[in-house]
């Protein structure tokens, strides 16, 4: 009985789709290497190049806003094309992007780094446009909540890599001095200090743009299904009028959006968050940040290990319930982080990643069923929402700025916003219960 269950989850219709779901999966990791050595670099860009933890967040803004940018395009190539060519494309874009790192270093200027984030994250978004609806269509509709779950479990895996490199190859290789003493530097120092860094910081872009070419050329060489890629047509607006008159496909958009913003205001900000803390007990600037990191590594690790908990209690909870419930204990964590002000509150802070660990794929699988082939365009608004992303983040930095705030430090504080993202989780979780209930 359980082994047919398993069988189920990656076959439709007599078909296996094992190979075709671990060359899928494997871009799962690929993106979650890029979203989480990318969090790190908020902090290490605002160090570089002496600017406001604001200005660090312009990061945020170039990677979130290609996902942003890039979304509908890409449901219209792999309308017009396959979710194949869509894959390989957003391969090669994200290549090229992670390439861009050298002349953006040769530049010396924060800028077209900003660029290069943007053009590798439209490549991003055209993987996560395709990659996401193609693992749904990989087996029956019953289990493609439970599919896509199993698939997004390797995405942190990608993401403790993306964090294990930012933090041993790109941080701890910075040179030591911190903001207030490179801001004393002359002009001359400070440039050579800046090169050097900035030479540290690109060598892991440069790699993974090789390790993704190589991806690019396998799934390239590989026999591809073509389910679900029979209409060509692209109906631009009157798909998207259909779609978004769906009641539980336009919440999980907005929902999205609030979940995702959460994601990464608490995996880039515990930088801050656990730094004010440690040097408040009297640690340096450097090893204050290096330990945060290590407990950022810490929660990405729960994070992982909590996904494919959840993807198993799936069997016996219904995804509306489980989003729920994982909600609520997020607020409560978030709570937690933003009244404690010892030890306890960056322990809330790593808990919060457990509750998170189910959230994208399931109010994606949610948002998505019943969509059919309708389902390219309905990937392409949730990969928008990602836009939470680029637009939270920076309101989270700009609280942080203000150091104090209502006789609280201000990076305590700023996880208020957090907090009402999951309240909006715990609304969607709510409704999309009850619907299921009805079902």
């Amino acid at each position: 009985m359980n082994n047919t269950k398993k069988t189920s989850i990656i076959s439709k219709d007599g078909v296996s789709y094992l190979i075709p779901f671990i060359l899928i999966t494997s871009c799962f990791a690929l993106w979650g290497f890029a979203n989480d050595i990318t969090n790190p670099m908020v902090k290490a860009f605002s160090k570089i190049f002496r600017m406001s933890v604001t200005d660090g967040a312009l990061v945020q803004v170039a990677f979130y806003g290609g996902y942003f940018a890039m979304a509908f395009p890409a449901a219209m190539f792999i309308r017009k094309f396959s979710y194949k060519a869509g894959v390989l494309l957003g391969l090669g874009m994200y290549a090229f992007g992670a390439f861009l790192f050298f002349p953006a270093m040769l530049s010396g200027s924060y800028y077209p780094f900003l660029i290069a984030y943007f053009i590798l994250t439209c490549g991003l978004s055209f993987l996560e446009t395709s990659s996401n609806p193609y693992i749904l269509s990989m087996g029956t509709e019953e289990t493609a909540t439970r599919r896509l779950n199993l698939a997004q479990s390797f995405n942190p895996m990608g993401s403790l890599l993306g964090m294990y490199v930012a933090m041993n190859f790109i941080q701890n290789r910075l040179n030591p001095m911190d903001t207030m003493e490179r801001s004393q530097l002359s002009a001359t120092d400070f440039e050579a200090v800046r090169d050097s860094d900035l030479g540290v910081l690109i060598a892991p872009y440069l790699i993974i743009g090789i390790v993704i070419l190589v991806m690019l050329i396998l799934i390239r060489m590989v026999k591809m299904p073509k389910n679900a890629d029979q209409s060509h047509d692209i109906n631009f607006f009157p798909t998207l009028k259909r779609i978004f008159s769906i009641s539980y496909y336009r919440e999980g958009v907005i929902a999205q959006f609030f979940y995702v913003g959460a994601q990464i205001m608490c995996w880039t900000f515990v930088i801050q968050y656990g730094t004010r803390l440690f040097m408040s007990q009297g640690m340096g600037e450097k090893a204050a940040e290096v330990l945060s990191q290590q407990y950022n590594i810490v929660a990405m690790i729960i994070f992982c290990a909590s996904r494919f908990i959840c993807t198993f209690i799936l069997r016996y909870l219904s995804p509306g319930l489980l989003l729920k419930v994982l909600a609520i204990a997020a607020c409560g964590f978030t709570i937690g982080v933003i009244f404690i002000q010892d030890i306890g509150g960056i322990y809330c802070l790593v808990g919060v990643s457990a509750c998170m660990s189910l959230m994208f794929p399931t109010i994606y699988g949610i948002a998505l069923q019943g969509l059919g082939d309708d389902a390219k365009f309905g990937a392409a608004g949730l990969i928008m929402a990602i836009l939470g992303g680029s637009v939270l983040p920076p309101l989270q930095a700009s609280i942080i700025d203000m150091q104090t705030l209502f006789g609280m430090p201000a990076v305590n504080v700023s996880f208020v916003l957090p907090f009402i993202c999951f309240v909006v989780i715990i609304i969607y979780g709510h409704r999309s219960y009850v619907r299921e209930r009805r079902w």
